[in-house]
């Protein structure tokens, strides 16, 4: 059974997606990973590890060419929020900080509030609050 989970994605500049992803309010990992072709950030209370690598040497761990995020999606990402003003929050961020919010904050049926967003490399995102107690039961 797996212990842990890493999420790698390639980033055309590490610089520029290390300032974005701490400007959205990811975690920089003292321990690990960064350099001037890689990025490590702790996401949320179990400290998911997010690494970003330089394209190339993304190309090289998988030995497999990259997605055109430009006309399609590998993934997405979903992020738990504590709130729906943290949902407002993770969207003003990415905005701020050059992402696409191709789905703005909004009610997702009776218990969902989330946002959508693209990073710099067209990586697609979520935010999503849950109010598990006005979940419809089955």
């Amino acid at each position: 059974m797996a212990e842990d989970l890493w999420i790698n994605l390639p980033v055309k500049d590490v610089a520029n997606a290390k300032a974005f992803f701490t400007a959205i309010g990811f975690t920089l990992n003292p321990h690990y990973g960064n350099s001037a072709d890689s990025a490590s950030f702790l996401v949320g209370t179990k400290g998911i590890v997010v690494m970003l690598f330089s394209n190339s040497q993304f190309e090289g761990f998988t030995q497999h060419a990259l997605a055109d995020t430009t006309r399609g999606t590998e993934v997405l990402f979903s992020l738990g929020a504590a709130s729906k003003e943290a949902v407002d929050e993770m969207a003003s961020r990415a905005a701020a900080a050059g992402g696409t919010v191709f789905s703005k904050p909004a009610a997702q049926g009776e218990w969902m509030y989330g946002c959508a967003f693209a990073d710099l490399d067209g990586h697609r995102w979520n935010a999503l609050f849950m109010d598990m107690s006005k979940l419809p039961q089955r």
